[in-house]
């Protein structure tokens, strides 16, 4: 992207150079208030003109630009802390063992008794 632009760049020069050579020989008067007049070539006019469009705006781009990325970069800060892992405020209360009890019964060798057998 950064060739095109440098491109459109270059055409740009080298049309406004080639309008400048072309128009060179052109004077003229231009009235800024009464009583005030700027006698100028016609070529000083045109760069004047179109960096009188040009600036301010380019200012204006820079400024949001510059605004916006503030603003995705506290976003972003503001992201990266809330998906940060937090502390626990309070610790985890102490797990207390249950007491063992000393008078279970012991368990039998075979807990399922076998089932009565009858004789015919």
């Amino acid at each position: 992207m950064q060739i095109v632009r440098t491109i459109l760049w270059i055409l740009l020069l080298v049309g406004v150079l080639a309008f400048s050579f072309g128009n060179w020989d052109r004077q003229i008067d231009v009235r800024i208030w009464p009583g005030i007049v700027w006698d100028t070539r016609v070529p000083a006019l045109v760069i004047v003109s179109f960096l009188l469009g040009l600036v301010p705006m380019w200012l204006y781009h820079r400024g949001v630009r510059w605004r916006l990325s503030r603003r995705i970069s506290g976003l972003e800060t503001a992201t990266a802390s809330m998906a940060a892992p937090k502390a626990d405020p309070t610790p985890p209360a102490p797990v207390r063992p249950e007491p063992v009890h000393k008078e279970t019964p012991a368990e039998p060798d075979n807990p399922v008794e076998p089932e009565p057998t009858t004789k015919p």
